[in-house]
């Protein structure tokens, strides 16, 4: 876990390998994902943007569509926000409170095991 608070994020090692990951609010599809972004929570825009570290404009038509909590590798951070920006989605740190260890970790772990039917967890890359 990192105890960075000015980003909610998390570190995951598995074997000698650790990486950080930080969370989003986006509003992009998962095939605009950079390589090891995980989806962690799909649901409308108007109830992801709770997590947004930000207060997230939204109209009375983008509120219905979808959008993702994501986990994105910070070494590929520049990569995904470049994707967002060109097809002009919302890329939004995430609350570090909201979505902080005790909301990542879990979340993350239901998305590593695999997600049976009629889990919240997307099917990002």
């Amino acid at each position: 876990m990192s105890d960075d608070r000015s980003h909610a994020s998390i570190v995951v090692t598995i074997g000698g390998q650790s990486r950080r990951y930080e969370a989003f609010v986006t509003s992009a599809p998962a095939r605009l994902d950079a390589p090891s972004t995980m989806t962690l929570y799909v649901s409308t825009l108007a109830d992801v943007a709770m997590f947004a570290a930000s207060d997230v404009a939204i109209g009375s038509a983008s509120a219905a569509s979808g959008a993702r909590l994501i986990l994105v590798d910070v070494s590929e951070l520049a990569w995904q926000r470049a994707r967002c920006r060109e097809a002009c989605h919302l890329l939004v740190p995430a609350d570090p409170w909201l979505a902080g260890p005790n909301t990542l970790q879990p979340w993350l772990w239901r998305r590593l095991r695999g997600c049976s039917a009629g889990c919240e967890i997307g099917t990002g890359a």
